[in-house]
């Protein structure tokens, strides 16, 4: 068991700063107890990756991230033989060409380390949806059994199942045999009143007014038409930012000057300076 309870969720992500509320907690705990894989999916910028990060951090997990993106494939997602040593090999001592298709030339990526680790392990498989659909063929064998078949050296599978997270900004469709085998958290920006105390579980030196004016102002932010909205990140810098300048208040001059910390076009700075009626440079 990864977590006793939802509650116990609640209470070990705090205490690694990520606040989760009860549909967060409850997703985390039920993955956990059902041995199932996580499918978290929203807008960038909601703490989807954070939230591996948080449960590998507060049971001491070892993380193991597949970063993934178009083109990604069989090599660099499970594993690949080192051509190369092979070769050497090859020319230097003659062996057989079955000797060279050994554990010793065997290149381990993400999932493979994942499946043969025999340590409190989550697997972190990011940005599920930049990844080509035959990419979803591969995690759907590997998700199903944990297990992976490996020609040269037969089956193997898992002795300690991974504690499996997938992203996904949902630039497009996952498919169905996907997600059926996952269960699915759907995480969208917070409300101003809980990115306020994360701001402050982030930045506890900075004011509790001050907190909840930025978090006001990144949600009215937000709220217009954007290239890209601010991200949860993006608002714990803007507080970091406030507190390196020696600022106690966010006044127009303040947030004029650094907009830049959470806009990052242009477009969108010159919107949000017209729609809040800031000075522009």
């Amino acid at each position: 068991m990864w977590f006793a309870s939802p509650d116990e969720v609640r209470g070990r992500l705090a205490a690694v700063d990520y606040l989760a509320d009860d549909g967060i907690a409850t997703s985390v705990f039920l993955a956990g107890a059902l041995g199932k894989p996580l499918l978290a999916e929203g807008p960038a910028g909601v703490g989807k990756t954070q939230l591996a990060k948080a449960v590998a951090q507060a049971t001491g997990a070892r993380l193991i991230r597949l970063q993934c993106y178009e083109g990604l494939d069989e090599a660099r997602a499970l594993y690949e033989w080192n051509y190369k040593k092979q070769l050497l090999r090859i020319q230097a001592d003659g062996e057989a060409w079955e000797d060279i298709f050994s554990e010793e030339f065997l290149l381990e990526r993400p999932l493979l380390k994942a499946i043969r680790s025999d340590e409190p392990t989550v697997l972190l498989i990011d940005e599920t949806d930049k990844a080509d659909v035959e990419v979803e063929g591969l995690l759907l064998e590997i998700l199903s059994d944990f297990q992976v078949t490996i020609p040269e050296l037969g089956t193997i599978t898992a002795t300690r199942r991974p504690y499996v997270v997938l992203t996904s900004n949902a630039t497009r469709e996952l498919s169905e045999a996907l997600k059926r085998r996952c269960l699915y958290l759907h995480l969208g920006y917070p409300t101003p009143e809980r990115e306020r105390d994360i701001v402050l579980a982030q930045v506890p030196e900075l004011p509790g007014l001050l907190a909840e004016r930025l978090a006001r102002t990144v949600a009215t932010l937000r709220g217009l038409e954007l290239k890209k909205s601010p991200s949860i990140a993006e608002t714990v810098d803007w507080a970091r930012t406030l507190l390196a300048l020696g600022r106690t208040d966010l006044d127009e001059g303040v947030m004029a000057a650094t907009l830049g910390v959470v806009l990052k076009h242009d477009s969108d700075q010159s919107r949000a300076a017209k729609e809040l009626g800031l000075p522009r440079p």
